[in-house]
């Protein structure tokens, strides 16, 4: 994570215009992550609205010594995503609006957003697979599809995956292990489970 922020941050710098700067570095890769692992837009939008303003509203407690924030991000996406399967459908109850509005800092233009998307759709439209791996992905338990995702859609490493999902590196490379071997099975032509 080239761009994070220092670790030796002894003061928790919870401002608006921190949180904002913070906001703008980390949304695109924070959306990214979201649309993959759901792959719908407006969802991905609301998910990724909801993850930042958790991340603004718990923003006081960030320990900035503890993990890094991009980390911090990627935690409160994954549970975030992991609620919307559960629930089958997301439920929204509040707005960016509140986030953009009476916080202080802008979200992304129009314009950018649909950059964005453009791209995003490029990268699917290259992958023919990808759609067949979601599937299956999204089959499988969710504490395998975290791993998998952060480690092959986010290019994440394994220290990094510890960092965000909380858990021990080795525990990451087990589940990591297991979740490819179901994948693989499930990819396999000729399987039948």
């Amino acid at each position: 994570m080239a761009n994070e922020e220092p670790q030796h941050v002894t003061a928790r710098p919870n401002t608006p215009e921190v949180f904002g700067s913070l906001y703008e570095r980390h949304y695109s890769q924070i959306f990214g992550y979201v649309y993959r692992r759901i792959l719908h837009w407006e969802v991905a939008q609301d998910i990724t609205a909801e993850v930042f303003l958790k991340a603004w509203k718990s923003f006081w407690r960030f320990r900035w010594s503890s993990i890094p924030v991009g980390a911090w991000f990627y935690r409160i996406a994954t549970n975030e995503v992991n609620m919307y399967f559960r629930a089958g459908k997301y439920r929204r109850d509040v707005s960016l609006t509140e986030l953009l509005d009476e916080k202080g800092f802008e979200a992304p233009d129009a314009k950018t957003t649909d950059i964005e998307k453009a791209h995003a759709e490029r990268e699917l439209q290259r992958f023919e697979s990808f759609l067949s791996v979601q599937s299956h992905l999204k089959s499988l338990p969710p504490k395998y599809q975290d791993v998998i995702a952060l480690r092959y859609f986010e290019g994440k490493s394994i220290h990094e995956i510890a960092e965000i999902l909380g858990k021990r590196e080795g525990t990451v490379k087990s589940l990591l292990s297991r979740g490819l071997e179901r994948l693989r099975k499930k990819l396999a032509p000729d399987a039948t489970k």
